[in-house]
């Protein structure tokens, strides 16, 4: 039954919109906390262990962290996984173009592939940046997570890097979360123009809410 669901393009589009909501309420509270280093060093280190000791004691230290992770590795690989099947099963079902050109989709949703790769070489950055601070500038430091940003944010491929990805994050979110509601059967004549506002709304809070980080550490907000 599984499998069978899962050989659906219904089953995939419904595994991807799932997976979509879930990172998507991961962003959503991943960006209020990175917006806590406005608050000064204290308090976003703080907040930064706190995440460690989320669940204690009945839950041991990092473990609910350890959970989040491995929910979101899955997540983005049912994600990932479903989006390219779908991708090179729309490509067999049309070998040859049409004659007669489609009308001319949103920029959003044109770039919803490499939107996603980017995304997908972001992640990777990302953590070798500042989890395992393999890659990090400066001189990683274990349990400084507000110089370490300091750190980042201070070079200027830090900074492109950082934007560029959080710019296609909003494409991606506005034209996902759309997608996603529609898959799910939340879409009706009457719901359409909501949800399109949700998306949009979504899309630029959160792309202003991720760019508000680098931006204070360029203008010296953050230091």
């Amino acid at each position: 039954m599984t499998r069978t669901v899962w050989d659906s393009s219904v089953g995939k589009k419904t595994v991807m919109a799932v997976s979509g909501l879930i990172m998507l309420l991961y962003l959503v509270v991943h960006m209020i906390g990175n917006l806590k280093i406005f608050f000064g060093t204290g308090e976003f280190n703080h907040y930064a262990h706190w995440l460690r000791t989320i669940g204690e004691p009945f839950l041991h230290y990092e473990w609910a962290l350890w959970i989040i992770r491995v929910v979101l590795v899955a997540a983005v690989v049912a994600h990932a996984t479903s989006a390219y099947q779908l991708s090179r099963r729309d490509i067999r079902a049309r070998p040859s173009k049409y004659v007669h050109k489609k009308k001319r989709a949103s920029y959003a949703t044109r770039t919803m592939r490499w939107g996603g790769i980017i995304l997908g070489l972001f992640i990777v950055w990302h953590i070798l940046d500042l989890t395992t601070g393999t890659v990090h500038s400066g001189g990683f430091q274990e349990g400084r997570p507000y110089q370490n940003v300091v750190d980042t944010f201070s070079t200027w491929y830090g900074n492109v890097v950082y934007i560029v990805a959080m710019l296609a994050l909003g494409l991606h979110v506005q034209h996902g979360f759309w997608s996603a509601a529609q898959t799910l059967g939340a879409g009706s004549r009457t719901r359409d123009r909501a949800l399109k506002t949700v998306a949009n709304v979504l899309a630029v809070v959160l792309t202003a809410g991720f760019i508000a980080v680098p931006v204070g550490v360029m203008t010296g907000v953050v230091s």
